[in-house]
């Protein structure tokens, strides 16, 4: 197809928890289908496999099999570092052996930092790991309560420094404001407690609770999974007690006090000089990346594909009984056409702290906005001629950005 290109970089989701958390609406399977005798992440694993040899054999059909090597790889979840070294270390090399992989590629894992959550960090660099991303969400007991998080603040402390001491090139932290009923005291404990460990990066997300039902994202072939009905109570009560205005008490502190030796080069993400995801990056840059794995959705500058959520369906078809062979899992695909592709680059643009170009502001789908979007102090032209979003701008991104798709 006109516009498609091989991919840049490559997702895998690993759906499996230990444990759900009540906000969650990524692709998770927790309980007794993530570890004991009913486990299914073996027949995961091999059905995962599968997958990234037949959307290899795609690529190779549609870019040949000489194309450029990935240049960065992310396991995402759900908890992939609940896989086993091993495991992780087999599909990595399925990677390198179908898609090629750069020699300097970023290679990011996902961890919960509780201790029977968190892997081997030895195992993970000795497989090819370079950076782990820790879901440590609150430093805090209270904090960590309030999401329901089953690890602790010192479960954090040791997972930063074991991956440290096996060697792990980069260490993200995740954390999250707009807590229910906590305060912009707890933030500011939670922000220092995680600064004090000396991460790499820090990834700061503001806690949203949507409805993937009500959106008709959760069907047969669709990319969420239904919400649980407890986590349905849990989202009814904490509604309420979320605040507009502490949110922005919350991201004003954190800009100003990440404002000395860190890069705040996205609406939610800063990092260390050099430490900047680049598997983030490429998502934000709209280049072509494939993806694998239930829910995973992939780009190939053209087409946007995502896979179904359900996990038997996932592994039935590609994994299936009675010597049938293998098919790709079921899902969708939508044809991205010019006027959405436009509206996308200047949403992804602004996201960064580089913006877009001055001449695209005055283009759509931006240029009808572009006034308004000035006055109200959500933009502003830098010296070399580049938009970009204000802070006030990036905490009212979403109002702007519904103007223009």
């Amino acid at each position: 197809m006109a516009g498609a290109a091989p991919p840049v970089a490559l997702y895998v989701h690993i759906p499996f928890c230990v444990s759900l958390c009540p906000y969650c609406d990524f692709v998770v399977v927790a309980g007794s289908a993530a570890r004991g005798p009913r486990s299914r992440m073996a027949a995961f694993v091999e059905a995962l496999a599968v997958e990234l040899t037949l959307r290899a054999d795609a690529l190779d059909a549609a870019f040949g099999p000489e194309r450029p090597p990935l240049a960065s790889i992310y396991l995402g979840g759900g908890t992939p570092s609940l896989l086993p070294g091993d495991a992780v270390a087999r599909l990595l090399d399925v990677i390198r052996s179908r898609y090629g992989v750069a020699s300097d590629a970023e290679v990011t894992l996902e961890a919960n930092p509780g201790p029977d959550e968190r892997g081997d960090p030895g195992a993970l660099r000795a497989a090819g790991v370079t950076r782990l991303s820790i879901g440590a969400q609150a430093m805090s007991a209270a904090g960590l309560r309030r999401l329901g998080r089953r690890h602790r603040v010192v479960d954090v402390v040791r997972a930063v420094a074991e991956a440290r001491a096996a060697g792990i090139a980069s260490i993200s932290l995740d954390l999250l404001y707009d807590v229910p009923d906590a305060t912009l005291a707890d933030w500011i404990e939670t922000l220092e407690a995680a600064l004090a460990l000396e991460p790499d990066h820090l990834s700061l997300y503001a806690l949203t609770l949507d409805d993937p039902d009500a959106e008709g994202l959760t069907g047969a072939d669709g990319d969420h999974l239904p919400t649980t009905s407890g986590a349905r109570r849990w989202r009814a009560t904490a509604r309420p007690a979320q605040d507009e205005d502490r949110a922005a008490a919350e991201y004003h502190h954190a800009v100003h006090r990440l404002a000395d030796g860190w890069h705040g080069y996205e609406i939610s993400n800063w990092a260390r000089p050099g430490h900047e995801s680049r598997h983030n990056l490429a998502y934000w840059q709209r280049q072509p990346y494939e993806a694998v794995g239930p829910g995973a959705h992939a780009f190939d500058g053209a087409t946007r594909r995502w896979n179904a959520a359900r996990l038997d369906g996932y592994i039935g078809a590609l994994a299936p009984s009675g010597g049938r062979a293998p098919v790709l899992p079921p899902g969708g695909s939508e044809s991205i056409d010019p006027a959405t592709a436009a509206a996308e680059a200047v949403i992804l643009g602004l996201r960064t702290d580089g913006g877009i170009p001055l001449r695209a502001a005055n283009e759509p789908p931006l240029g009808d906005s572009f006034g308004w979007a000035l006055a109200a102090e959500l933009l502003d032209v830098t010296a070399d001629d580049r938009v970009v979003l204000t802070t006030r701008g990036r905490l009212l991104s979403n109002e702007l950005f519904s103007r223009l798709v």
